[in-house]
């Protein structure tokens, strides 16, 4: 299962590039380290004043989806991926 998961992963890594030049939208991947401004966040989210627009929700096994909904310019919001 671990080895699909990274598998996945890469495959996200060499679409990301194609659709931000097939599509003139910019993709980047995001890595945050827990400092200060998570934990403000964190604070802000759970107090009920920030909360995300969630557009739609994908299962792992339906990524390639996710990437042409996205691709496609109707997201509204954030497209989540469930593992």
């Amino acid at each position: 299962m671990l080895g699909g998961s990274i598998g996945r992963i890469f495959q996200l890594l060499l679409i990301g590039p194609w659709i931000s030049r097939s599509e003139q939208k910019r993709m980047h991947l995001l890595a945050a380290k827990a400092n200060h401004d998570l934990a403000a966040l964190g604070e802000l989210f759970q107090a009920g004043k920030l909360s995300p627009v969630i557009d739609r929700c994908f299962p792992l096994d339906e990524v390639p989806d996710a990437f042409r909904y996205f691709g496609e310019g109707r997201a509204r919001g954030k497209i989540v991926i469930t593992v």
